[in-house]
């Protein structure tokens, strides 16, 4: 069943009526509003990320590791903000491409962590790219002043103890 937007043209079936009466109450709630741009982010990156066979999961985890020497899965879930068993699969999955290896922890040769390789830091600098238009298709409704307004205010949000 194809349903019509109110406002123009016929909707692509299983998409939501953005132009629907009962969408106006949603969309007067931010963070239904924040909710939506998450999932459409995510979508986009995931496109953009489709030929490599990596998700953004595994890309923002690439990406802290890019930041640390190593870190134990446990601080990748709290770090991410992933649960620990997705930790394993995402971390089994960079370690299949030769993104990432699971080293001894220094002064604790019991302990493991994940590090990232060489080639993972190769296919970080390689997709900078496509984040870099992700993120420009993402914003493109807004002008300079108000992409760096909306940042401001995501960081404010996202770290309300100013982390």
């Amino acid at each position: 069943m194809t349903s019509r937007k109110t406002t123009a043209g016929p909707v692509a079936e299983g998409s939501v009526d953005e132009g629907a009466p009962w969408m106006r109450g949603l969309h007067a709630d931010a963070g239904y509003l924040l909710y939506r741009l998450g999932l459409r982010s995510g979508q986009l990156f995931n496109a953009a990320l489709e030929r490599s066979g990596l998700r953004l999961r595994h890309y923002a985890l690439l990406r802290y590791l890019a930041t640390v020497e190593g870190a134990a899965q446990r601080e990748l879930s709290r770090q991410l903000g992933y649960d620990p068993s997705a930790i394993v699969g995402l971390v089994d999955d960079l370690e299949r491409l030769g993104f990432v290896e699971r080293r001894p922890a220094p002064g604790d040769r019991r302990r493991r962590i994940v590090a990232l390789a060489p080639a993972g830091r190769d296919f970080l600098r390689d997709s900078d790219e496509v984040a870099r238009g992700v993120t420009a298709e993402l914003l493109a409704p807004l002008d300079p002043q108000e992409r760096d307004t909306l940042h401001t205010l995501l960081r404010q949000m996202a770290h309300p103890d100013g982390e």
